[in-house]
């Protein structure tokens, strides 16, 4: 995720990072303009006594009737975005509660339980990480007598398994050491928590935007783009380039941010910082059970 000064307007306009859409699409309107000059040309040298009245009111209503419609796909992705980001500030919050409350029942003597923790609490946020993009996460993974290498790996759904994990151990402790017949269930709530959040970035991941929908939007920018030159180089001539470039620039850009935050638990530079939040539930939670 770019880290970035909203109020530093002229430094926001004139950088350019990798994923900048004008980097991406800058041969296609380079192209663009080359076609619409050359349209321009013919029909100001051939056909400029054909020209007929009104000939752009197509473009003006169709125009703003695509605006709505990008306007709709973005909010939708961005929505995907946010609830993405939510969760893993959900993540963040319950692997927190679920420390300081297994600091209240762990003796602080009992430095390998409350090791042992620790590591699966953290586990759970790097294989959850790792899992939506598609990885095992197996270099990063901390093992230990509770999550062995060789059962991690074997497990096809690795969040479920440390969950798995990180609960029966915390059962298992609280039946052995009980201090209170309900000392399972202060925890038990935090401990569900993890699979619903699990659970719900899943959903997101796994529900991209209905095909037809995506087809529909990139197919009627297409179509509005490549009939503008036709128009526009008849009424404005040679301005039509300029002109052409900025609204092909404008609608495809908001297509292309679209996609990159629909699906936001990647590595793109759009995407949510789940690295960071996972590094600070391992400082978190080491801080609060190990010191």
């Amino acid at each position: 995720m770019v880290t970035y000064n909203p109020k530093d307007w002229f430094k926001l306009i004139v950088h350019f990072h990798k994923s900048d859409t004008f980097r991406i699409l800058f041969p296609a309107i380079l192209l663009l303009g080359f076609i619409t000059g050359a349209i321009s040309y013919f029909e100001q040298t051939y056909l400029h006594n054909y020209i007929p009245n009104n000939l752009t009111i197509f473009h003006q209503i169709s125009g703003f009737i695509i605006s709505l419609v990008l306007v709709f796909r973005i909010n939708s992705a961005y929505d995907r975005w946010w609830e993405g980001r939510k969760l893993w500030g959900a993540l963040l919050n319950n692997s927190r509660n679920l420390a300081i409350k297994l600091h209240a029942l762990i003796p602080l003597t009992d430095v390998s339980t409350r090791k042992e923790m620790q590591v699966m609490l953290s586990n759970f946020a790097v294989s959850l990480k790792e899992h939506l993009r598609g990885n095992s996460a197996e270099n990063e993974i901390e093992y230990t007598a509770q999550l062995p290498k060789i059962d991690y790996l074997k497990n096809t759904h690795k969040p479920n398994y440390v969950a798995k994990q990180l609960t029966l151990y915390t059962l298992n402790f609280c039946v052995v050491n009980n201090k209170t017949p309900n000392d399972y269930l202060i925890v038990n709530e935090n401990l569900d928590d993890l699979n619903d959040i699990c659970g719900a970035c899943e959903r997101i991941k796994n529900t991209p935007i209905p095909y037809s929908y995506s087809i529909f939007i990139k197919k009627i920018v297409f179509i509005y783009i490549i009939t503008m030159p036709i128009s526009f180089g008849l009424t404005a001539g040679y301005w039509s380039i300029p002109m052409v470039m900025i609204m092909f620039y404008a609608f495809a850009s908001l297509e292309l941010i679209s996609e990159e935050i629909e699906d936001p638990f990647g590595t793109d530079f759009n995407d949510l910082p789940t690295d960071e939040i996972t590094q600070r539930i391992k400082d978190n939670t080491k801080e609060i059970l190990l010191t």
